[in-house]
């Protein structure tokens, strides 16, 4: 099912033009233990409604864009901060 995402540079785009890296999500510190860390690599919450999620625009301006969608309707609700592609 494809939706459309509001690129800040570019303008509303296909969802194509995009990947999606994932929802986002905190490193914890160097120091943790392996189940911490176990965890932050191989666990989701994978969130139905509301979460804020990496894409990355590379059919476009090949920025990277922090979302807030709505996973079950597949609605951006905002672009929460953009990055460059360094």
């Amino acid at each position: 099912m494809g939706f459309k995402i509001p690129c800040p540079n570019c303008g509303i785009r296909d969802v194509y033009e995009f990947s999606f890296d994932s929802e986002v999500r905190f490193r914890p510190p160097v120091d943790s233990d392996l189940k911490t860390w176990r965890h932050y690599l191989y666990f989701r919450k994978n969130t139905c409604g509301v979460q804020e999620e990496w894409w990355y625009h590379g059919g476009g301006c090949c920025e990277w864009l922090k979302i807030k969608r709505n996973t079950e309707t597949n609605e951006v609700l905002e672009i929460l901060e953009t990055r460059a592609d360094d």
